[in-house]
C-alpha cells in the first residue's frame, strides 16, 4: 500500500501516522516493522521515528504474499450467500452445519474453503472477524486485507462491532429487556463446552424478549463480549437453554440445531470509518420454527422495529 505524503502529513513521524491516522496498535506496528518490506519511504527502509516530508511515498507491506496462504485452505466450489462485499470486507450468511474454518473431519466444507474458491487466483488469506458455531447461522464477517484485519480486530476489542441475534429459548420469559452478566470459562472436563465460572472472563449479553408462547420465548440478543458459546451458555445458566441446543440443553424435534441466527451486524468500515450494517435473512428452519410456535408473528418486522 502506497501513501503519497501531502502537506497535511508532512512533519509527522511514521509512528504517528500509523497510530493516529490508521489506528494501528503497537502490536500491529511491531508486526509490520519486522515483516519484509514492511515500512519503506521512497523505496528505502526507515524506522517508525522517521519524520515524513511532503512528496515522500510511504509504502506499507500489507499485501498478502503466496507464503501467507494457508496450505490447509483448499478452494472448493461450495454455494454460500454473500451479503456484503468490497475490497476490504466480505460478509456471508453462513448456513447452519457449515464450520467457519477447516478442522479434523472438516477439511473441505467450510466458509474458508468457499471463500478461497471465490477468490481463487489471488493470494487469499482467510481472516474471520467473528466466528459462528458450526450450527449457528447468519452474518459472518471476514477481512480481505491485512490492513483491514488489523482495524477490524481493534474495532472488535473496543466493542465497536455490534451483533444482533434472533433466538428461540425454552420456557416462558417475561417480555421486556434484561442483561446476563456472568463470567464464562472452560469446563474442567471438556475442551468444547464452556460454563459460567467466577474465575472466567467477563461476559455480558443483552437480550429482549419479544414474544412468549407455548413454553417458548423469542429473543433478540446482543452480546457485548465475544466468548465462545456465550449466548448459549448464558441462556442455559438463566434456566432457558436455546431450543434444540443438545450441548447446553436438549435436542428438539422442532429444529435440528440450536435456534440461533445472527441476523444483523454493524461495524465501522476499515477504510472510511463509516458504519456499515449487514443483515442476513432467516433460514427456512428458523422461519418454520417461529411460524409454528408464534403463528402470525413476523420476525423480519420485529428485527427492524425492536431494539435490544
Amino acid at each position: 500500500m502506497d501513501i503519497l505524503v501531502d502537506k497535511d502529513l508532512a512533519g509527522i513521524t511514521v509512528r504517528e501516522y500509523l497510530t493516529r491516522r490508521l489506528g494501528y496498535s503497537s502490536a500491529m506496528i511491531k508486526k509490520l516493522k519486522f515483516s519484509e518490506g514492511g515500512i519503506l519511504v521512497n523505496g528505502s527502509f526507515v524506522t517508525v521515528r522517521y519524520e515524513m516530508k511532503e512528496g515522500d511515498v510511504l509504502t506499507l507491506g500489507v499485501e498478502d504474499r503466496e507464503s501467507d496462504v494457508s496450505p490447509y485452505t483448499i478452494p472448493v466450489d461450495i454455494p454460500i450467500e454473500v451479503i456484503y462485499e468490497d475490497e476490504y470486507i466480505t460478509a456471508v450468511n453462513k448456513p447452519a452445519g457449515m464450520p467457519a474454518h477447516p478442522s479434523h473431519g472438516h477439511r473441505d466444507d467450510t466458509v474458508s474453503n468457499a471463500l478461497a474458491y471465490r477468490y481463487r487466483g489471488k493470494n487469499y488469506v482467510f481472516r474471520p472477524v467473528n466466528r459462528l458455531d458450526r450450527d449457528t447461522s447468519g452474518c459472518m464477517l471476514t477481512s480481505n486485507t491485512r490492513d483491514a484485519s488489523y482495524k477490524m480486530y481493534r474495532a472488535m476489542t473496543e466493542g465497536k462491532i455490534k451483533k444482533t441475534y434472533l433466538a428461540v429459548a425454552d420456557g416462558v420469559m417475561a417480555e421486556g429487556e434484561g442483561v446476563w452478566d456472568s463470567p464464562i470459562g472452560r469446563s474442567p472436563t471438556s475442551i468444547i463446552t464452556r460454563r459460567v465460572d467466577c474465575e472466567g472472563k467477563p461476559s455480558v449479553t443483552r437480550y429482549r424478549v419479544i414474544a412468549s408462547e407455548s413454553e417458548k420465548s423469542l429473543l433478540l440478543v446482543a452480546p457485548e463480549t465475544g466468548r465462545t458459546h456465550q449466548i448459549r451458555v448464558h441462556a442455559a445458566h438463566a434456566g432457558h437453554p436455546l431450543t434444540g441446543d443438545d450441548l447446553y440443553g436438549t435436542a428438539s424435534p422442532l429444529i435440528g440445531r440450536q435456534a440461533l441466527h445472527c441476523a444483523a451486524t454493524a461495524f465501522p468500515h476499515p477504510q472510511t470509518g463509516e458504519t456499515v450494517t449487514v443483515t442476513a435473512p432467516l433460514p427456512d428452519d428458523m422461519k418454520e420454527l417461529i411460524a409454528g410456535i408464534f403463528p402470525g408473528f413476523d420476525p423480519e418486522y420485529a428485527l427492524k422495529e425492536e431494539k435490544v
